[in-house]
């Protein structure tokens, strides 16, 4: 997972401040940015998969809702 640097700073920020907060320690941004790398390599995938599948349910969704409206528009036959 690539980011931007300015998305990257945000995250080493974000991991900064939840161990400060959450574990009373203090990282440093070099350590961040290894930690946030770490994540992003090892498990940054099942990530962006579940977003993959998210997307295809939502598109899912939306394709069933337009199909409806498709198939209202049928016209009577008598064959």
């Amino acid at each position: 997972i690539d980011l931007d640097p300015q998305q990257r700073d945000a995250a080493i920020r974000k991991l900064q401040d939840y161990f400060e907060t959450e574990l009373d320690r203090e990282l440093g941004s070099f350590e961040a940015g290894f930690l946030l790398d770490f994540l992003a390599d090892n498990i940054g995938a099942a990530f962006y998969n579940q977003g993959l599948y998210d997307a295809v349910a939502a598109l899912s969704k939306q394709f069933d809702t337009m199909s409806e409206g498709v198939l209202a528009l049928e016209k009577p036959t008598s064959l």
